[in-house]
């Protein structure tokens, strides 16, 4: 496994059928509680550790994933009340390095709970034609509304799997202290070492 990859690299089906897509918001519907819990009874300064230079930590990381579902939100909008149009991208990294990634993860988790019930409501209701419907991304060129809802899922359970990684990167062991909810030792299957983990 690319520990970079902990689900797997993106891979977009074709098609994308609206079965499909019912599956996904049912992820979506539910990640904001599941990644509540993955970084729930973290000190501030487990959320601000980062086992090696230039990584992001864990605050950013939460900080990151309310960003980009603000993006995805606004594209399939855009998608799906305008022709094609176009929007450009946004960059991450220095995203994740403005004075708002500084602020408690509490203020993230209400963004991304907001937009993923969003989401969810008009993407339940979602056609045939309009999951064809595109928007021109500045670098990726056309984008289907089908196609940024596979990346919506995939990103939030990417980064999701991410964080016990991470934490066992600067912590070791998760069994010498409570890391997280109940929930964190569903992440924890087939984790064997901590050195096998890499960086985001």
């Amino acid at each position: 496994m690319d520990v970079r990859y902990p689900i797997g690299e993106l891979q977009i089906p074709d098609p994308i059928t609206l079965e499909q897509v019912q599956e996904w918001l049912k992820d979506i519907e539910t990640f904001p509680a599941r990644l509540k819990e993955a970084v729930d009874g973290l000190s501030g300064e487990d959320l601000d550790k980062t086992y090696r230079e230039g990584a992001w930590t864990v605050r950013q990381l939460v900080h990151h994933i309310a960003d980009a579902q603000l993006n995805i939100y606004i594209r399939m909008k855009l998608a799906l009340t305008e022709d094609n149009p176009s929007i450009p991208a946004f960059d991450e990294n220095v995203w994740a390095v403005l004075p708002d990634a500084g602020l408690p993860v509490e203020a993230s988790l209400k963004i991304i709970e907001g937009l993923n019930a969003r989401i969810a409501a008009y993407a339940r209701t979602l056609t045939e034609e309009q999951l064809h419907q595109t928007y021109r991304h500045q670098i990726n060129g056309n984008t289907t509304v089908a196609a940024e809802l596979a990346k919506c899922h995939w990103h939030e359970e990417h980064h999701l799997a991410h964080i016990p990684n991470r934490i066992i990167q600067i912590n070791g062991n998760p069994a010498r202290r409570k890391i997280g909810g109940p929930g964190f030792c569903l992440w924890m299957k087939g984790i064997k070492r901590p050195e096998e983990f890499g960086h985001l």
